[in-house]
């Protein structure tokens, strides 16, 4: 007889949130039974859910995409309803100012919003909801095309320190640092010694710069530790910190990729984003004036090998740090559309929110890496 689980082991089986689990029994999208006035979900009805869930996203056979609604505001929102108004879709955005405002950080209100307006399709645009793998699923199980990277995806390379792991278990170098499970400051003092200062604390779950810490000296490492897992839990909810070795003044070169739901993936080249302030990008450009074509192909390559290592489907990004004797090293992957991709389409030719449109739909790629012939420089600001 299968396990029977709470709505909340049910939630940390998949990765996915309690709110989500009871929305989705109260519907009667997962089958459950009450015993003793609580909830139960049978094991192997939970794992036919999530595999029925995976069947309808991207990977599905390819479907008209008619309505699209976008998850967003602002420059982001305007930007894929162009794309959409030059594809015949009809674009959806919500009203986020007012009275009628919809919060975009509230996944089921932006689930049932895209319902009730017959979306066929979501797009999160980046920022909000871009990167949560429970907003994901929650959008295919509610019936509609998620226009991004399968949950799982998501889930794997949006753990910074599970995502290091992966890139040295495929012979992609890491800069040397923690990422063990073992949290304890104890143990987070002896890595640090091993590393050796100046070092750099950052959350395993999190990105944009939140939470990091820059440590110089052994006596300053346990006011950020706490400083850290404090703001790492507020922002992300997972207090997890990772160490890394600090690399003073590095290029930061990412990799724009681009897979479909059919096996298919190429890479688009590099940006250049190594001018920034508190951790935020200032300057993109590509190429990148400080990449020849060998570590071009490093790049490259690497990035295609984590890609198709996590099942990846439509366009993500890879980053790296490079230092002053040229050795690279993976730092993290993007999960999304990251807003520095137009210089990426100035040199390609390309249109990135077509392109997950069409991937989100089910169609092949429809090219090769031999096709990708990027000319000119392009830079944003």
């Amino acid at each position: 007889m299968p396990d029977e689980l709470s709505p909340s082991a049910a939630a940390a089986r998949i990765g996915a949130t309690t709110r989500s689990v009871q929305r989705w029994i109260a519907k009667g999208r997962l089958p459950a039974r009450r015993v003793g006035g609580r909830w139960r979900v049978a094991s192997d009805a939970l794992d036919a859910f999530v595999a029925k869930s995976a069947a309808a996203d991207a990977r599905t056979a390819p479907g008209i995409i008619e309505r699209l609604f976008v998850a967003n505001r602002g420059e982001i929102a305007a930007r894929i309803r162009r794309t959409c108004d030059a594809l015949g879709i009809a674009a959806v955005v919500p009203t986020t100012v007012g009275p009628d405002a919809l919060d975009l950080l509230d996944a089921d209100a932006v689930v049932a919003a895209a319902a009730a307006a017959s979306a066929d399709a979501v797009h999160p645009g980046f920022g909000f909801l871009a990167e949560n793998a429970d907003f994901a699923t929650a959008v295919t199980a509610a019936g509609m095309r998620w226009v991004g990277p399968p949950p799982a995806a998501i889930r794997a390379m949006g753990d910074k320190a599970a995502a290091r792991r992966l890139a040295r278990e495929l012979g992609i170098p890491t800069v040397e640092g923690y990422d063990g499970d073992a949290q304890d400051d104890a143990v987070l003092r002896r890595a640090a010694r091993r590393i050796g200062f100046p070092i750099l604390v950052k959350p395993a779950a999190g990105g944009g710069g939140k939470g990091m810490r820059t440590v110089r000296a052994a006596a300053d490492l346990p006011t950020a530790l706490a400083a850290a897992r404090r703001e790492a839990q507020g922002a992300f909810a997972d207090d997890r910190l990772i160490l890394e070795r600090l690399l003073e003044g590095p290029r930061h070169v990412e990799v724009q990729l681009l897979f479909d739901a059919h096996g298919s993936g190429v890479h688009l080249g590099e940006r250049d984003c190594s001018i920034q302030r508190r951790h935020q990008k200032i300057l993109e450009e590509t190429p990148s004036p400080a990449v020849r074509s060998a570590t071009r192909r490093m790049l490259t390559d690497a990035a295609l090998t984590l890609g198709r290592a996590v099942g990846y489907v439509s366009a993500g990004t890879c980053e790296f740090l490079l230092d002053d004797r040229g050795d690279a090293f993976f730092l993290e992957m993007n999960t999304r559309l990251q807003v520095e991709h137009p210089v990426t389409e100035l040199v390609t030719g390309r249109d990135l929110v077509a392109d997950q449109i069409r991937i989100a739909a089910g169609e092949p790629l429809g090219f090769d890496q031999r096709d990708v012939r990027p000319r000119g420089h392009a830079i944003e600001v």
